[in-house]
């Protein structure tokens, strides 16, 4: 994969704590880990997305966190310390770029690295956080006030999303059809025109209504 950046650039992301570790590139699309896999390395991230996934016995999916720039997944780093298997999985949402160190590595610099350590239980208390936001939101509120936060959170700068349903599900933790009939409504409304795996917004205002509680 051709790499966009220098390896001046790649360096400055990277903590003093992780200087001399491998730098690898990986593409959109790319699986990491699945539920089951042995985990037996220690990645951080300099560049793009991954996504984390727990998925249920019938196979259906919910977002648990992405990772970005400059953060390492908690899930990765509980199964190294706790010596136990994925129970979850992810796919890269954005090519990465990414340092990795394995387990002995990482054990080495969790005992002797106070700058490593405050990395680790800095990731772990700012994940936990998103977690339990992610629980608030799933129980607490409205499907359409958190689709419609999405849907806007996707645009860019065009008014044309990208985005099928079973993604819009997973993220938000809800199922399909309820996706799929509250993006039906809102098309009768003419807050939305639908096609396949695209959505086009027609009435920003009204969407943002609904993203704050509105109706």
């Amino acid at each position: 994969m051709k790499n966009p950046h220098s390896t001046d650039d790649r360096m400055d992301h990277v903590p003093d704590c992780l200087k001399g570790s491998t730098i690898v590139s990986l593409p959109k699309g790319m699986r990491v880990f699945q539920s089951g896999d042995v985990c037996e390395q220690f990645f951080y991230l300099l560049t793009g997305v991954v996504r984390v996934d727990l998925i249920s016995l019938s196979g259906k999916a919910i977002m648990l966190y992405r990772v970005g720039s400059d953060q390492t997944c908690v899930l990765n780093t509980s199964c190294l310390l706790g010596g136990n298997d994925y129970c979850a999985e992810a796919h890269i949402e954005e090519d990465v770029e990414a340092c990795i160190i394995s387990q002995s590595e990482f054990e080495e610099k969790l005992n002797h690295s106070a700058e490593f350590r405050s990395l680790i239980f800095r990731s772990f208390s700012e994940r936990l956080a998103s977690m339990m936001s992610k629980i608030e939101e799933v129980a607490f509120i409205p499907i359409d006030t958190r689709l419609a936060a999405r849907v806007l959170q996707l645009q860019n700068t065009s008014p044309t999303i990208k985005v099928t349903h079973d993604e819009l599900a997973t993220d938000l933790g809800t199922a399909r059809e309820v996706i799929s009939r509250k993006l039906a409504q809102w098309e009768k409304l003419g807050l939305i025109e639908r096609g396949r795996g695209i959505l086009k917004i027609l009435n920003e205002k009204q969407l943002q209504n609904l993203a704050i509680g509105e109706n």
